[in-house]
């Protein structure tokens, strides 16, 4: 689960933040890599295909390995093309492919979390499930730093000496890497058993296919919610929408103010990092002592409020001890938020749909924030950093009232 959960972690970064640095030093307008931001709402879809995976054998492949470590290599191959095509094409010539690439990441990447976490929930029992899980998290974490601050140490190290400006090779070399990078997981596949089959019930057709994986698993929440249903849903929806947003246009502004790839590297990749899983320890314990819901309404406050920071660094230049400040202040708020909307998310369903309404939450989660954001290269275009972090922040005020709401039904919202 080491391995597999590094697998799990390297590709996010390499289609979402990561891609956006090496776009802008391109030259890459900041309006067009906005736009290219939706390639993440692969993630936000997957359930739809999730049941595909669960249930839809491979030809052969399945035959040869088991359904779960087909489904596992299948997704690995395709994250490993998609980044392969990304490093041979440079977007200062030709945009297109290098897209193209990166929906192929990451679809591939969607489906091989859904995979994985089947694969995980299926190899052991209860007990060891807690082990399994603090494993995948452990190499999640580690492929992140790897694929953040690593893919910019590689790409600054392969660099041509006294060559001024922007050069694809380096970011060839540096993709190539991770597609490389890859190999344990995939590695870990081809050894690993395949976990013992769980036999499904068969659909009598289509219509009872779709009403056993999607419809009764969102019906179950509207009835035992009823009309509180549309607060929760409206809360789940926006709560991440401050920190969403505002991340897509971060590295475009890193670059914007001449913060070379060692300094981002090395305090917003991993000194970040660290920062985030603080928070997420904090918020946890935070969390147990005084109720999910008041840490809920701490972490949107400062998620929202961290905003200005960097509203306020965007008028001070390259200024790095003002970077590791807003970043500290940033992740550690982050994962404050991010610990108590998991434990929210997790109160709010039935065992019996567990998997499939986590699965349509922490979708809902992205969906509406990832779209928004599509546009925040362009609204930055038209009024500038300092308009848009200030914009960003006042998106998390109706999150605070939301929060509230929410936190005065306390007859039907267990998890406070």
């Amino acid at each position: 689960m080491l391995s597999l959960g590094f697998s799990a972690g390297l590709p996010l970064l390499l289609v979402l933040g990561t891609l956006s640095f090496w776009l802008r030093e391109a030259g890459i307008d900041r309006t067009t890599i906005g736009y290219l931001s939706w390639v993440g709402l692969a993630y936000a879809f997957k359930w739809v295909w999730a049941p595909l995976v669960d249930r839809m054998p491979i030809p052969v492949l399945t035959r040869v390995m088991g359904r779960r470590r087909s489904w596992l290599l299948m997704s690995q191959i395709a994250i490993m093309i998609g980044l392969v095509a990304m490093s041979f094409n440079d977007p200062k010539v030709a945009l297109l492919p290098v897209v193209w690439g990166a929906l192929a990441v990451a679809f591939g990447s969607a489906t091989q979390d859904i995979a994985l976490d089947a694969f995980r929930i299926e190899s052991a029992d209860m007990d060891r499930q807690a082990a399994l899980a603090a494993a995948y998290q452990t190499g999640y974490r580690l492929a992140m730093i790897w694929a953040g601050a690593g893919v910019l140490w590689l790409a600054a190290r392969a660099e041509v000496a006294d060559t001024a400006g922007y050069q694809h090779g380096a970011w060839h070399f540096a993709y190539l890497v991770m597609a490389a990078s890859m190999m344990p997981g995939v590695l870990t596949v081809l050894l690993s058993s395949e976990p013992l089959h769980r036999s499904l019930p068969p659909a009598k057709n289509a219509w009872d296919w779709l009403r056993g994986a999607l419809v009764e698993p969102f019906a179950d929440f509207v009835q035992r919610y009823r009309w509180q249903a549309v607060l929760i849903l409206a809360l789940i929806a926006t709560y991440r929408i401050s920190d969403v947003v505002m991340g897509i246009m971060a590295n475009p502004f890193y670059v914007d103010m001449g913060y070379s790839k060692d300094e981002v590297a090395a305090v917003t990749k991993v000194f970040g990092v660290i920062m985030t899983l603080l928070g997420a320890f904090v918020g946890g314990v935070l969390s147990m002592r005084l109720g999910v819901m008041r840490v809920l309404m701490l972490g949107a406050a400062l998620s929202a409020a961290s905003n200005l920071l960097f509203a306020a660094l965007s008028t001070r230049g390259h200024d790095l001890n003002g970077l590791i400040f807003v970043i500290s202040a940033d992740n550690l708020s982050s994962g404050i938020a991010s610990a108590a909307f998991i434990a929210y998310l997790s109160g709010l369903t039935n065992v019996n749909y567990s998997a499939t309404q986590y699965a349509l939450f922490s979708s809902m989660m992205l969906l509406f924030p990832k779209f928004l954001a599509g546009y925040s290269g362009r609204y930055v275009d038209a009024f500038g950093y300092a308009n848009f972090f200030v914009a960003t922040a006042l998106l998390g005020v109706p999150v605070l009232l939301l929060v509230w709401l929410t936190s005065r039904q306390n007859g039907s919202i267990k998890c406070t």
